[in-house]
């Protein structure tokens, strides 16, 4: 089947889906309706865990952001803000965070919140017996101490810039004793109680709905302005658009890109995008099998691809082209690294035969299906295409989120399409895949002392001015040895009903539900 018609199949299908848009959606023969005071929402993900410091979902992170939280926040807009820090401040060596905490803060169990929960819980995640999925984000602090109840100190083993960014998404404060007072599974399946935030677990159905009630309690005076919101599972684009347009669900996350602009403007509808800079849609690949062993073949790979295409005709704008990790409206994206990479095919060619692959190659390509962030499919036909104008054979394997991380997370891939999900912050993705102590690497298995020393060296300045020329060298590098194949920066997009007031589409993709309510009809 050559991609044309494949791709008029693809859309044939997505346009039989908003054919039905007006039926009620069943969930495993319930149908779910409108109900005062709850707020419905869909993802497409199942959550694997809702323990923060082992959540490897961005999507899941909609829900433990709601039970857990962090010394320090992010806003819709990607900026610091107080959480259960109220201020901070950084010693002038940059190796000591002086965190004056919130007064007046329980956990949902009753207990009060005190400096002592902060150190017991980096203690915790520091500590390799407990083999916390987010503990290399933190192995960089040498002690937390407690001066007293209402002050926690955090000391560096060497100057860390993004540790205020990484707080927001990848730990959570919870009370002291509470990981050994309770079963293994109780922060992955049922945390009740071990939260600070505006809502309590209540239950959860997997494939089916997650279910959380509003803390009475909670310090956010005026917060949360529903009673529950339920998180529905829904893989399906088409399907999670057909709950918004039935009432079903309020917000939903990842809509269908090639009718996000017609349906946002619909009666009873709203809708917005974001740029996400630092959040790429990318080949990675696995540098320890055959042919992505070569860099002139993966040099090949990158120039035979035409970004501009695959980001405007097959993923409707919701993709931002670039053959680097930051999108081109970025402060920090290198145009001329950037250059080098572009679509070419006489220099892919030329790439190719100095190869050691010159006479072609083959390599299997994982995707995710149903999608996730974004749908894939029919960029993952494109390039099966298009690398087919090389001689080059990509065999396409869809999966599921779940199954693809899973390999990916252990290096069982040659290659995989997917979208990666970074704060703002510049180095997160590329420290996460191309340092070897680091949980991603094994899905690359890239190797470069001369990347690793520009990461830390971007790790002692805070200054936009100094951090600029820094990233650019980082970029030359990733321009000459090609690790990756970066295709253009996400736009994260949301769809929501009308009634829906104060939403804000994040640009860390997870949904920022505490501020949300449902106005009266």
């Amino acid at each position: 089947m050559t991609f044309s018609n494949r791709r008029r199949q693809l859309l044939r299908a997505g346009a039989a889906g908003m054919a039905g848009l007006s039926l009620p959606l069943a969930f495993e023969g319930r149908v779910f309706a409108a109900q005062a005071g709850v707020l419905s929402v869909a993802i497409p993900s199942n959550p694997q865990t809702l323990d923060p410091i082992n959540q490897p979902n961005h999507d899941v992170m909609a829900i433990n952001q709601l039970i857990f939280e962090n010394l320090v926040g992010i806003d819709a807009r990607g900026q610091r803000v107080p959480q259960l820090a109220r201020a901070w401040t950084i010693s002038p060596d940059k190796l000591t965070y002086t965190f004056d905490l919130q007064r007046g803060v329980n956990f949902q169990n009753g207990q009060p919140f005190t400096s002592a929960d902060v150190k017991y819980s980096f203690d915790y995640v520091l500590n390799p017996a407990n083999k916390a999925f987010r503990r290399p984000f933190w192995t960089v602090i040498d002690s937390v101490s407690t001066p007293d109840a209402n002050t926690a100190v955090i000391r560096l083993k060497r100057p860390y810039r993004p540790l205020l960014d990484y707080m927001s998404k990848y730990m959570g404060i919870f009370p002291v004793g509470s990981r050994e007072q309770h079963p293994a599974d109780y922060f992955k399946q049922t945390p009740i109680g071990v939260g600070t935030g505006p809502a309590i677990f209540v239950q959860s159905k997997a494939n089916d709905f997650v279910e959380l009630k509003r803390n009475p309690a909670y310090w956010g005076k005026g917060e949360p302005h529903w009673d529950k919101v339920v998180f529905r599972i829904i893989p399906e684009e088409s399907s999670r658009l057909a709950s918004l347009m039935s009432d079903q669900t309020q917000i939903i996350s990842a809509p269908p890109a090639q009718t996000f602009a017609q349906i946002r403007t619909s009666a009873g509808l709203a809708g917005d995008s974001r740029p996400s800079p630092t959040s790429p849609l990318m080949m990675c690949l696995n540098h320890r099998k055959a042919p992505f062993d070569d860099p002139a073949f993966r040099r090949a790979v990158s120039l035979v691809l035409d970004r501009g295409k695959i980001c405007r005709d097959l993923c409707y704008g919701a993709v931002k082209a670039s053959s680097m990790p930051f999108a081109p409206e970025s402060q920090w994206y290198d145009a001329s690294s950037a250059g080098s990479l572009a679509f070419n095919l006489e220099q892919a060619r030329a790439a190719l035969k100095s190869s050691k692959y010159a006479s072609g190659a083959s390599f299997d390509l994982l995707y995710v299906q149903p999608a996730y962030l974004i749908d894939t499919s029919s960029t993952a036909l494109f390039i099966q295409a298009q690398l087919a104008s090389l001689g080059v054979r990509v065999n396409l394997r869809p999966l599921d989120f779940g199954q693809m991380i899973s390999q990916v997370l252990v290096g069982n891939h040659a290659a995989a399409l997917t979208g990666f999900i970074a704060p703002p912050e510049p180095t997160y993705l590329l420290n996460a895949l191309f340092r070897p102590t680091e949980s991603l690497w094994k899905a690359s298995g890239y190797e470069s002392a001369e990347l690793l020393k520009l990461i830390d060296d971007s790790y002692r300045v805070d200054d936009p001015a100094a951090l600029k020329p820094i990233l650019a060298k980082l970029q030359q590098v990733l321009a000459r040895d090609c690790p990756a194949v970066w295709i253009g920066a996400l736009e994260v997009q949301n769809l929501w009903r009308s009634n829906v007031k104060d939403f804000q589409v994040n640009t860390g993709f997870s949904l920022k539900l505490d501020n949300v309510y449902l106005a009266k009809a």
